[in-house]
């Protein structure tokens, strides 16, 4: 008797839909079955969304420790400023890696041209968790413009390598560990095999839909490879998938609204200094998001 095809995976994650106000996303981490992908503990699907005039993302200050934040965008554009005095329009294609280290605050707000025309978003948000001795790193804003971040195609699939080393090329952004990111669009019939390079490593669906082994993955979903274990990904429609992944970081995180840390006071220390309002402020914006009760 055949035995059964196993997955080639060790775990697919369906993602959870929040609701941020303006618009909702597709959380996929956290997740209480997998903490993290390399040093990646935070995963956000923004959009597709289309906003009417007067509208748009209005993300109002707010604070992050302990990890690096990076905003990826397919369509649209969102304006970043932060307590460090920066302001950058990210717009597709280009990485914006902001340190948050022992602290930063920052909005995101639709740029207001934007706002008055009405606008298309898509993108990712994601946080990578920072090793021990740069988890109270000081704060830095690095921005890096589509034009430097390296392409890759090759037989219907284009390689944008966002972070890391992939398919023998790599990309300019500084990172605090060996990280993977990558953006992989995908005609219908192509195929590749995702690099084993790196110890941790996931696909995320973005669109379309694709089989990898036996298992066939549509928009949403991520799936966490085995370390080192071969795996290839074929396009049944038209696809857009991220490659993430990297260096599993020294030991476990704790994560607590923006705030991410090895050590749950100083979780508790950051909570009371955002409470009592001790984190710097963002240069001309007087508001800002609250402490959360839970």
């Amino acid at each position: 008797m055949n035995e059964p095809a196993t997955s080639s995976f060790e775990l697919l994650l369906q993602p959870k839909i929040r609701d941020l106000g303006e618009f909702s996303v597709r959380r996929v981490l956290p997740d209480p079955r997998h903490k993290l992908v390399g040093p990646f503990i935070f995963f956000d699907h923004m959009g597709p969304v289309d906003f009417s005039p007067g509208s748009g993302v209005s993300v109002r200050p707010h604070p992050h420790i302990g990890i690096a934040t990076i905003t990826y965008l397919f369509a649209g554009e969102i304006t970043h400023r932060d307590s460090l005095g920066c302001q950058q329009v990210i717009t597709r294609g280009a990485v914006n890696w902001m340190t948050a280290g022992r602290g930063i605050v920052h909005s995101e707000r639709t740029p207001r041209d934007l706002v008055a025309s009405g606008s298309h978003l898509h993108g990712i948000q994601a946080w990578v968790a920072l090793p021990l001795g740069d988890e109270e790193c000081e704060p830095a804003f690095d921005h890096y413009p589509a034009a430097v971040i390296p392409v890759v195609v090759r037989d219907g699939v284009e390689v944008r390598v966002v972070i890391g080393k992939v398919f023998g090329v790599e990309s300019p952004v500084r990172t605090a560990s060996p990280t993977l990111y990558a953006e992989v669009d995908m005609a219908t019939g192509a195929q590749f095999d995702i690099p084993d390079d790196y110890p941790d490593r996931a696909i995320y669906v973005v669109e379309g839909r694709v089989r990898v082994g036996v298992d066939e993955l549509g928009a949403g979903v991520m799936g966490i490879l085995p370390e080192s274990s071969p795996a290839r990904v074929d396009a049944l429609s038209g696809s857009r998938v991220m490659l993430l992944g990297g260096e599993p970081l020294e030991g476990p995180r704790k994560i607590w609204w923006n705030f991410v840390s090895s050590r749950p006071e100083r979780i508790e220390q950051a909570k009371r200094d955002w409470a009592a309002q001790r984190f710097e402020r963002v240069p001309g914006e007087s508001d800002f998001i609250p402490l959360p009760e839970s």
